[in-house]
């Protein structure tokens, strides 16, 4: 569906020594129907990244295929006609502030040429799709920010794309309103089987939606997989960081320094879980079967969407072989294990 094969994008600024390479040799497949997420901070080139997937940047090097189609390659009549195919949202919506949700969605078939009694009909079905009956004649200043992103989602989906870019369009929500549009895409996603690629620098955007992710750093693919598996065993640091940011609370470490502090003799452990491991009784069954003392620090269950992936830190107190033993059985289990050292 999307193939980039050595994509490289590179911003002059008119002084060699400060031009910019905000895409640096990117190597990219993404399936028919997959929600492909790429996650990175700010100035990693992911947004670059994605405007070239649509021809609003234009690749130094490399080639850009997008529905069997060069995007790269293509100008004028025929990437407008290409781009027909490519819909995309905005963090900030990019609505026209005159017209109404109804008038904004018709918006890109009036482009399109479309005959009047075929956009209304098309209109009416994408209000319903969206979830805004009651709302069509509304201006964009009488609605929230959900409902704008949501009249952003169904004027995108106008002229029937077969992928949709999402550029940072949870962003500028709250976290409620961001889980009813992620769970509008998931929907749409599977009803239309629309491939999706969505940006973002958010680690709980990917959890909750993506197939697969790739992480972007400083212009590069610094690591790419399924999102259970990058979840469970991330290699790079940036991904470790952005992993956390999910699975461990930010009072984590606190509680985790508190309680090497107040318990100097024992382990404190890490404990990772995948799919149905997740939801087993381990701890009760350590607490049976071994002498020890266990104390439950902190635990968190998310859930993906391949399966579930869980953390839980926990202190272990005994002689040392019934520890030794415990931690031989957790592994017999199928879950991870760390013990955390002190500092």
């Amino acid at each position: 569906m999307i193939t980039l094969s050595k994509v490289t994008k590179i911003f002059k600024s008119g002084f060699a020594s400060q031009d910019i390479k905000a895409v640096d040799d990117i190597n990219l497949t993404i399936h028919t129907g997959e929600i492909f997420g790429i996650i990175g901070y700010s100035g990693a080139g992911k947004s670059t990244l994605i405007r070239m997937l649509n021809g609003l940047e234009i690749p130094s090097e490399g080639s850009v295929v997008v529905a069997e189609k060069e995007v790269s390659k293509i100008r004028g009549s025929g990437l407008r006609k290409a781009r027909q195919e490519i819909g995309m949202i905005f963090q900030h919506f990019n609505l026209l502030w005159s017209r109404t949700v109804r008038e904004n969605i018709a918006f890109p078939l009036e482009i399109a040429g479309v005959p009047k009694a075929k956009r209304q009909k098309r209109v009416d079905e994408l209000i319903q799709l969206v979830g805004l009956e009651g709302r069509e004649n509304a201006y964009p200043s009488q609605l929230s920010g959900g409902q704008k992103q949501r009249v952003g989602i169904a004027r995108a989906l106008a002229n029937n794309p077969k992928v949709l870019l999402c550029d940072e369009a949870t962003s500028a929500l709250d976290p409620q309103t961001t889980d009813s549009i992620l769970d509008l895409l998931v929907d749409i996603n599977k009803t239309l089987g629309l491939t999706i690629v969505l940006i973002t620098h958010e680690m709980h955007v990917i959890r909750k939606i993506c197939h697969r992710v790739a992480v972007m750093e400083t212009g590069k693919i610094v690591e790419m997989g399924d999102v259970l598996e990058v979840f469970q065993n991330p290699k790079q640091p940036i991904t470790k960081r952005f992993v956390q940011q999910v699975t461990e609370p930010e009072e984590t470490k606190d509680t985790v320094d508190h309680l090497l502090e107040r318990y100097p003799e024992g382990k404190l452990l890490q404990l990772s879980f995948v799919g149905d491991e997740a939801e087993e009784p381990l701890i009760s069954k350590l607490i049976r079967n071994f002498e020890l003392d266990v104390n439950i620090v902190q635990g968190k269950i998310t859930q993906t969407q391949k399966g579930s992936y869980g953390t839980l830190f926990i202190h272990v107190d005994g002689r040392n072989d019934e520890v030794l033993k415990a931690l031989d059985y957790i592994r017999e289990q199928k879950v991870s294990v760390e013990v955390i050292d002190r500092a």
